[in-house]
């Protein structure tokens, strides 16, 4: 335990996340430019939350000795984590549902007024696919469940190390 719980106050631990997030944005951009499969309107928001893990990591690495840097931090990953994991879900829902023929998803983002992601970045955040097409398989499951298995992964992780530093700091 105080091993999870002592992880946050190094800023190599919060990199290690950061790369881990900027590698599946690496492997969405390799999926969408080399492989041509266009990314739907959930493949966008789970990219979002994908880049909120990562900025978690930068903001935990630079200010790791810093209660109110390593908040927000936490917030971030946990924000991207589970929202993430919460569409995932859906997108996975839509795709295999035996009623997938009722949904739809819309073809423009609905980002904040204040942050139009889609028109600021448009090679990143502009969703040209379909939510309910399963264009893409390893071992048996589709890009959605995988990402499922990143997500819980991320969760999991961040609710141990949650629970660790909770529980040396009551030991203390």
């Amino acid at each position: 335990m105080k091993f999870l719980s002592n992880l946050v106050t190094r800023p190599t631990a919060w990199q290690l996340l950061a790369i881990s997030a900027l590698g599946l944005e690496l492997a969405a951009l390799f999926f969408q430019y080399v492989l041509d499969l266009a990314p739907c309107i959930m493949c966008i928001y789970q990219r979002v939350a994908i880049w909120a893990i990562f900025f978690a990591g930068v903001v935990g690495s630079i200010g790791t000795q810093y209660l109110l840097v390593r908040v927000t931090a936490f917030l971030l990953w946990g924000v991207g984590a589970i929202w993430g994991l919460l569409i995932a879900i859906e997108h996975v829902e839509t795709q295999t549902s035996a009623m997938s023929f009722l949904y739809s998803c819309d073809f423009v983002p609905n980002f904040p007024t204040w942050a139009p992601l889609h028109e600021w970045l448009p090679a990143l955040f502009a969703a040209t696919g379909d939510c309910g097409d399963i264009n893409w398989q390893f071992l048996g499951y589709s890009m959605p469940q995988w990402m499922i298995a990143n997500y819980s992964a991320y969760t999991a992780l961040l609710a141990a190390v949650l629970v660790a530093r909770l529980y040396q700091k009551r030991s203390l």
